[in-house]
Formats: structure tokens, C-alpha cells, sequence
């Protein structure tokens, strides 16, 4: 008789459930079915893309604008490092600072310790839009989470907590 995989055993699937025997059919108390740590990750992470979207668009932002401004919000880095952060290359992040200051939402300063490079912080109008931009986002992804009991929101919140901690690099 030949043992069925567990989540700890070796032959299990690094999506957490999915690619067990009989996964397909495991639920939780409420009877949802769980989508693996990949599916999972993936959906969630569309809908968050969707929900920013939605607060971007109704603010005249592209996403990566609305990222801009939420890191900017209590920093001051050089173009590099917010490359870095958002994953753009120089053309692009160049751009991006380039838009964004023609509507007078960021600026761009001499870097004190190199007056080659130059950092780059939030105006007031900026500020502004962050905030009502924060508080829209907010509310959009609560209300992903809403369906939730406060235990599974707080465990929720120190698992993403600890993924992203684990990955930041600002």
C-alpha cells in the first residue's frame, strides 16, 4: 500500500495543498476549497492589482504612479534606489519622475552628497493625492478582506507581513 503525500512530506507540491490526492476536495470549515499557495498568491494578487487599479484610474494615476507616490509618502530616494523599488530601468523611472513633476506631484533636488545624482520627494499637491488616494485604497482592500473574521484578517496580515518583509528592498 502506497502512502498518499501530505503537506510535509517531500513528494507534496510547493503550492501548499494543490497536487495532493484528494486536494481538489479539501475545505476549510466553511467549505472553501483551498487554491494552493500559488493559485492563491496569484488571485489575490489580481484582485489588489484590480482594486489599485480602480483607485489609480479614479485619480487620473496609472498604477505605477499611484506606487510613486505611496513610496514617496515618508522617504526621499535617489533615482536609483526608487528604480530599484518599483522595478523600472533609468529610461523608464526618468520618465515616470518626468510626468509626475510636470503635475507638480513630485520633485526632483541635487543629492547633497553627490550633485550628480538627485533624490526625489513628494510636493504638497502630492501629498494631497496620496492621502486621498490612501484612504480610497484602503477602503478598496478592506473590503476584499471584509468577509473575514478578525482572527483571519490579523493572521492575514501577519503573513503578508512577513512575505513582504522578507522581500522589501526599500
Amino acid at each position: 500500500m502506497q502512502n498518499k503525500p501530505t503537506a510535509e512530506s517531500p513528494d507534496a507540491d510547493a503550492e501548499g495543498t494543490k497536487g495532493i490526492e484528494g486536494a481538489e476536495d479539501i475545505k476549510d470549515a466553511e467549505g472553501i476549497a483551498d487554491l494552493g499557495l500559488v493559485d492563491g498568491l496569484a488571485q489575490l494578487s489580481f484582485l489588489v492589482q484590480g482594486a489599485l487599479g480602480k483607485v489609480a484610474a479614479e485619480h487620473g494615476l496609472s498604477v505605477v504612479q499611484l506606487r510613486l507616490l505611496g513610496v514617496l509618502r515618508d522617504r526621499t530616494p535617489g533615482m536609483q534606489e526608487l528604480a530599484n523599488h518599483l522595478g523600472l530601468d533609468k529610461s523608464s523611472m526618468t520618465g515616470l519622475v518626468d510626468r509626475a513633476e510636470r503635475r507638480d506631484l513630485v520633485r526632483r533636488t541635487p543629492a547633497p552628497h553627490d550633485r550628480r545624482s538627485v533624490l526625489v520627494s513628494i510636493t504638497p499637491r502630492g501629498q494631497e493625492l496620496a492621502r486621498q488616494c490612501q484612504a480610497l485604497a484602503d477602503r478598496e482592500l478592506r473590503d476584499l478582506a471584509a468577509h473575514l473574521t478578525d482572527a483571519q484578517r490579523a493572521r492575514l496580515s501577519l503573513l503578508a507581513s512577513a512575505v513582504v518583509n522578507r522581500h522589501s528592498r526599500i
